[in-house]
């Protein structure tokens, strides 16, 4: 097991961006009943824009953050971006949002390419690479805008990207992480295209995949039944281990966000913990999965007038592409949270 603890670290502030526009999970003319959909999944509606990639809706997420914080820009010693859907295949997106933030050239940036699980895993890199006090203050974006060419308009994924930002300090609480991969299940989320899969004439011909919708060899597909099983098993386990191998009891804290795949997903796994669902909130309603950013976009949609002047214990669990999973325990106080910013 990939246990950490990462001391002399905190969050200091989050931030979220999503597209203005809202869209519908399913229209009345779909072959799922619009209510019965809502009721198993959660997603009444999602933010979307085919406009925008995810790095157009982190930019402003940061801008704003940084400016709450009234941090000066100079300070900021590192930029991790964490997406499946970067602008380009190369150079990372890290290095173009550096410029665009106008950071120092001493600001390290990097990508890292991963899905649900992406936000504790890049809290965990960037919390690790400052925990020695080389690095003060840094950025960590998370999130995805999943269109990358023409395609049917997916009924579960909104566009969102979130930015949290990490300080130095000696007095803050530690994080601890639970992380972890089963490859194994490397298909059951997957998009085909890549250097194994490289574009062609037929790349862009739909194709009747399962779930019974017509998706093309470079949009991503996933095996549901299989995921969910993943899901509710990996999720649940990953908690109650962490927790009982730093001797914590995961029922004291004020929150346990989960990842935001789906309603059905989600109250299995809290029954499966026996939390209150006051315990458990819920930002898929009206932005869908959000990969991962779902967890902070939580956290400032749900949470934001309620934890930022009180010592708040959460524990954030999301689980997803890889097949990977991570867990993580921390503690905030004085935690800024921005109003949501709609690009």
């Amino acid at each position: 097991m990939a246990y950490l603890k990462v001391e002399n670290v905190r969050i200091t502030g989050i931030s979220a961006g999503v597209p203005k526009h809202a869209e519908g999970s399913v229209s009345t003319t779909d072959k799922y009943g619009a209510e019965d959909f809502v009721q198993t999944t959660g997603i009444k509606e999602k933010r979307y824009d085919e406009r925008l990639t995810t790095s157009d809706l982190g930019l402003p997420a940061a801008e704003k953050l940084i400016a709450d914080l009234g941090w000066d820009k100079k300070e900021i010693g590192a930029l991790v971006f964490v997406s499946q859907t970067p602008d380009y295949i190369l150079p990372a997106t890290a290095c173009i949002l550096q410029a665009k933030l106008g950071l120092e050239r001493s600001c390290m940036a990097m990508d890292i390419n991963l899905g649900c699980s992406g936000w504790v895993y890049g809290l965990s890199v960037l919390s690790s690479l400052m925990q020695t006090g080389n690095i003060k203050k840094a950025i960590l974006l998370a999130g995805d805008a999943r269109k990358q060419a023409k395609e049917e308009l997916d009924q579960l994924f909104g566009y969102a990207c979130t930015a949290t930002a990490l300080e130095y300090s000696k007095e803050a609480k530690p994080f601890y992480f639970d992380l972890g991969t089963d490859g194994t299940g490397y298909d059951a989320i997957i998009r085909p295209g890549g250097c194994r899969n490289q574009f062609n004439e037929d790349s862009l011909k739909l194709e009747l995949c399962e779930d019974g919708r017509k998706r093309h060899a470079i949009q991503t597909r996933m095996k549901g039944m299989d995921v969910f099983a993943f899901g509710i098993t990996t999720a649940p386990k990953s908690i109650k281990k962490l927790t009982a191998n730093y001797e914590m009891d995961y029922t004291s804290f004020d929150y346990v966000i989960l990842h935001q795949a789906n309603y059905k997903m989600t109250e299995t796994i809290r029954k499966k913990l026996k939390l209150d669902a006051e315990k458990m909130p819920y930002s898929m309603l009206h932005f869908g999965n959000t990969s991962s950013a779902s967890i902070p976009l939580t956290i400032v949609t749900q949470l934001k007038g309620k934890i930022e002047d009180k010592p708040t214990k959460i524990i954030g669990c999301a689980f997803g592409v890889g097949l990977s999973w991570g867990t993580v325990a921390f503690e905030t106080e004085h935690l800024l949270i921005s109003e949501l910013v709609e690009v």
